[in-house]
């Protein structure tokens, strides 16, 4: 099987970039050619730029014809798409539906549903334009960018594809990562028969997890960001007296003031800001950690910490919101706090850190979670069944279109 991957990378490298790397690799190794035509966000670097992408988020024929002379050279089975935002623009199914190709998009955020592709605003959850034929209130509120402007032109690129039904006739398939994604992209008015669940996977670390070695320290990974609750994670520290170390490893636009936070009340000590760190320093980390708090407040998609944390033995301790109540499984691999509530959060931690039968036994549940749900093998038998069965129904109804 011929697979093409398209993907617009972002100026910062996130989990996006590494589900597409990861994904490509999990194909080359059983056997598939992959082409992956990336753009990247890197190149808008003045004013101009600026301008010529806004007109062409909206529709790219530049990225159509781009798009359609790498489907003549690399003849693909299937086309595979991650992000099209906002260089590729959602002119690039037109090209694939020009060749007669099936189309699979992943889902990583909520663009579809929510100009700012994160339901989050004023510090909670904001569902206020999912579903909405025009998403007035991201213009209204410049969601997008803190800018009236940009949010405006994100809002016509939705509007006027929802209008020509590219995401209902365009796109074959549709993946997400859980029950409670796809549900949120149906609310939008997505076709619930084209979204397929598929969560994302992790390669086996190359050690065996130690689950009867733990240090006595919690651990948290992510962007040091509003949205992330890490502020409520150090909270949850200085407001109850909290003092198992933790260790924080991410970077971010809040890591200087919550640093100042925590040296001014004198728990130095026990916080501890890592920075940013290669994977195979927050691996080894993750090997040796009690549990991996997670304390987002909006609808995370699916967090690839969490599988690494499950490939490492590490339960995870996560709000009671959105999807992550699937991904973790409570007394099974991880347990619950209220979303939002530093207290709770807290109180769990105390709870969990003072029983090391139930730290054992949740480190157990995460290292099978990993085998039996998240690792490679799993995650590749789930994206060829979703490859081979567009690929068997465009074949049947569309052979004699294919022009090459």
């Amino acid at each position: 099987m011929k697979v093409l991957l398209l993907h617009n990378r972002y100026q910062l490298a996130g989990g996006e970039d590494g589900v597409v790397k990861a994904e490509k690799l999990l194909l080359e190794a059983n056997n598939h050619e992959v082409s992956l035509l990336e753009v990247s966000n890197q190149d808008i670097t003045n004013a101009w730029d600026k301008v010529t992408t806004a007109v062409s988020a909206i529709y790219s024929y530049s990225a159509k014809e781009q798009v359609s002379k790498e489907i003549v050279r690399f003849r693909p089975d299937i086309v595979h798409v991650h992000n099209f935002f906002p260089l590729l623009s959602p002119s690039i199914y037109d090209a694939c539906q020009q060749y007669g190709l099936p189309v699979v998009q992943t889902l990583h955020n909520y663009r579809l549903a929510c100009p700012k592709a994160m339901p989050f605003r004023d510090g909670k959850v904001c569902e206020d334009c999912i579903g909405e034929l025009i998403p007035w209130p991201s213009i209204v509120h410049g969601c997008y960018r803190n800018s009236r402007l940009q949010s405006s032109v994100v809002t016509a690129m939705l509007t006027w594809h929802r209008l020509r039904n590219t995401w209902q006739e365009r796109v074959d398939a549709y993946i997400v990562f859980t029950e409670f994604q796809k549900e949120k992209m149906v609310q939008a008015e997505l076709p619930r028969e084209k979204i397929f669940v598929k969560p994302n996977f992790v390669f086996s670390p190359n050690f065996i997890a130690q689950i009867n070695q733990r240090d006595d320290y919690l651990l948290f990974v992510g962007r040091l960001s509003e949205e992330k609750g890490i502020s409520i994670l150090i909270d949850a520290y200085i407001e109850q007296n909290l003092r198992v170390p933790l260790k924080i490893v991410g970077d971010g636009p809040l890591r200087q003031r919550l640093q100042a936070k925590v040296h001014n009340s004198d728990y130095a000590h026990v916080i501890e800001f890592l920075g940013f760190q290669d994977k195979s320093v927050v691996l080894s980390l993750m090997q040796h950690a009690n549990i991996l708090v997670f304390s987002s407040i909006w609808y995370e998609g699916f967090p690839l910490a969490i599988a690494e944390a499950f490939a490492c033995g590490l339960p995870v301790l996560v709000p009671k919101l959105g999807g992550l109540t699937e991904i973790v499984e409570y007394g099974v691999n991880g347990l619950y706090f209220e979303a939002g509530n530093s207290h709770d959060l807290a109180e769990k931690i105390k709870w969990v850190t003072t029983h090391r039968d139930v730290i054992l036994t949740l480190s157990k549940g995460a290292l099978s979670s990993y085998k039996t749900k998240y690792s490679s093998e799993e995650n590749y038998q789930q994206l060829i069944k979703i490859y081979q069965q567009l690929i068997d129904k465009k074949s049947a109804t569309t052979l004699d279109n294919i022009n090459f």
